[in-house]
């Protein structure tokens, strides 16, 4: 359990770290996509037991955006700094 807690901490202070592997971009993307798929599972079950659970569009909206800003300025951020992807990399890929 403690190196359970100790790995958890390291990624959490490499995080915040200003040199780090981590692209926090990604991150706040992709919890901003489950967010999104949470909502939309919620919606779904709550539509078919005959409840109605209103979806602020507001909400969505913004959780929409946030998505694709982060997605949108990561893929732009690797296309500018010229970086090349790894052979494993390439392989995760495709």
């Amino acid at each position: 359990m403690a190196e359970k807690k100790t790995k958890k901490k390291s990624f959490l202070v490499r995080m915040f770290m200003d040199q780090n592997d981590i692209n926090e971009k990604s991150i706040v993307g992709f919890g901003s996509f489950l967010m999104m798929v949470i909502c939309l599972g919620v919606d779904i079950w709550t539509g078919f037991h005959g409840q109605e659970m209103p979806i602020n569009q507001f909400i969505y909206d913004g959780f929409l955006w946030i998505t694709l800003g982060s997605f949108g300025i990561a893929s732009v951020d690797k296309y500018l700094s010229g970086k090349t992807p790894t052979k494993e990399e390439e392989e995760e890929i495709g």
